[in-house]
């Protein structure tokens, strides 16, 4: 018998819409992700992905329609943040001149009276990286900036598995890494589903997606129009979801 736990749903979109101006940029996008999946975001320039995950994760608000976290309504970035959101951006948000655990921190300090708190942080920073199963970030005292770019990926899916309780958001997590970094990050999204969390990723490396997704949904002027189990697929199939047929059932 399985001790796996029951999945449950993390995330939750009903008939969201957003719109600029006269420009629709979603439409009713319903979607469900659950813990411990992997849905990859895919579509071409313009079509939504961008707005969508912005919604997700509280920096924009949608005009119609529901977001629910782990059942609970959220509707911007404070409740994204009570809720267990974390989000790894493109360009990461880390400040090179400070250490691996002082950007694990970073806003979250921990405090032994009016003092940091240096110690506990640093043993919190080494349990974060190990869970990760990472071996290449082994002092948690150096500078960002001494990092590779794969390095400083994981540091980021690190800091946002530490401060997140259910979901976490990845925009183009592999993009201008080397194979072998590619490999590291992708080891570290799949630790992170393991231990129950929803992964959302926006991704244009449709390889590595079909290797990695448990889902892939596609989004096209505003609306999903297909959500994909990607056995079977090529990245021929996939590239014409994107651009205008779907692939037969």
């Amino acid at each position: 018998m399985s001790d796996a736990p029951t999945p449950r749903e993390v995330l939750g979109i009903s008939g969201v819409g957003k719109n600029f101006g006269a420009v629709r940029a979603l439409r009713d996008i319903d979607l469900s992700v659950q813990s411990g999946e992997i849905v990859a975001l895919l579509g071409d320039n313009g079509a939504g992905k961008s707005t969508l995950m912005n919604i997700i994760c509280g920096s924009n608000t949608p005009d119609e329609g529901e977001i629910r976290v782990s059942g609970q309504p959220m509707s911007g970035l404070a409740d994204a943040k009570r809720l267990g959101v974390g989000v790894v951006y493109q360009d990461l948000a880390l400040a090179p001149h400070l250490s691996l655990t002082e950007n694990l921190f970073l806003g979250n300090e921990l405090r032994r009276g009016p003092w940091l708190d240096r110690k506990r942080m640093h043993a919190a920073a080494r349990a974060a990286i190990e869970q990760l199963g990472i071996s290449t970030l082994r002092d948690v005292r150096l500078p960002v900036g001494s990092l590779s770019g794969g390095q400083r990926q994981v540091l980021a899916v690190a800091r946002a598995m530490k401060w997140a309780s259910d979901l976490i958001l990845l925009d183009e997590p592999t993009a201008a890494l080397g194979p072998k970094q590619v490999g590291i990050v992708l080891d570290s999204i799949r630790v992170a589903a393991s231990h129950g969390l929803g992964v959302i990723l926006v991704s244009h490396d449709i390889p590595n997606v079909l290797k990695l997704a448990d889902r892939i949904v596609v989004l096209r002027h505003g609306t999903i129009i297909a959500d994909l189990k990607p056995e079977g697929l090529s990245v021929s199939d996939v590239m014409t979801v994107m651009v205008g047929d779907e692939v037969a059932a």
